[in-house]
């Protein structure tokens, strides 16, 4: 790979990653609308390390804290806010891990695609301004029962669709449930990390099954500037959120996608 297409690749993963804007939608097209060589499966994982560092990171106190609360829970059956919360991520995580071994497959082969990506980024974009426009924002985090969480799962599950933005869809569901914009983005981060460790951890033993050549200097660049732009881009977000809304990112998508369909019809 050329310099500046780690660089640009590692940021789109970055700052895409957590962001409602679809970051399998952002690596799809340099490929196919530029003809760029497809990066390969050791540079997916770097990027991959790089965003569950940057989110690691970021709630490392939360974390923590999260994860004594669950050690505790299955150890003595005492629940606190926090046990619970690590009970809801891991619940919601389920459908989308069913649903990816089951039609990865086909998604790969059949949704890949500009047109279906220019579909789903002003779909579910449009999805995502109305969440915030007309549901509520009274609920927090102690809000969260089993019928939210296993709604909030069977969204995320969608995300397995290019174009969709696992972020921006389980912010979607959660704001149309009437969960206020920080904890929307909030349990929608922490959603993130299971499934990015999933994910790249896959890749990781498909990498090794292939015993392909890696390119270490790529590797490493990937990691450190996918980690770092993430992180920026959480801290910012979540700066943010609440003064800008989601119409900014609507905007986006909508402008996104119709250039792509545009390409493709025109």
């Amino acid at each position: 790979m050329l310099w500046y297409q780690i660089v640009f690749l590692s940021l789109i993963q970055g700052l895409t990653e957590f962001l409602p804007i679809s970051s399998s939608a952002h690596l799809i097209l340099p490929a196919q609308l530029l003809n760029w060589q497809d990066q390969g499966l050791a540079f997916d994982v770097a990027v991959h390390v790089g965003t569950l560092i940057a989110i690691v990171a970021y709630f490392r106190k939360d974390l923590v804290q999260i994860t004594i609360a669950w050690c505790l829970s299955i150890k003595s059956g005492t629940s606190t806010l926090d046990s619970r919360l690590a009970w809801w991520v891991v619940l919601a995580t389920i459908p989308a891990c069913l649903a990816g071994l089951i039609f990865g497959d086909f998604i790969s082969q059949h949704l890949r695609s500009v047109e279906v990506i220019g579909y789903t980024t002003i779909g579910f974009g449009a999805l995502l301004w109305l969440s915030d426009s007309y549901g509520s924002s009274n609920k927090v985090e102690h809000d969260f029962c089993l019928k939210s969480v296993i709604y909030i799962g069977l969204a995320q599950a969608l995300a397995l669709i290019p174009g969709t933005s696992r972020s921006g869809i389980t912010m979607t569901a959660a704001r149309f449930l009437g969960f206020s914009r920080e904890c929307s983005a909030r349990f929608s981060f922490l959603l993130s990390i299971p499934l990015i460790l999933a994910a790249g951890s896959m890749k990781l033993l498909e990498l090794l099954s292939l015993g392909a050549e890696v390119e270490w200097v790529s590797i490493s660049s990937g990691v450190i500037l996918s980690a770092i732009s993430a992180y920026l881009c959480i801290y910012l977000f979540l700066k943010w959120l609440n003064k800008v809304g989601f119409f900014p990112f609507f905007i986006y998508r909508l402008i996104l996608g119709s250039m792509l369909l545009a390409l493709v019809y025109f």
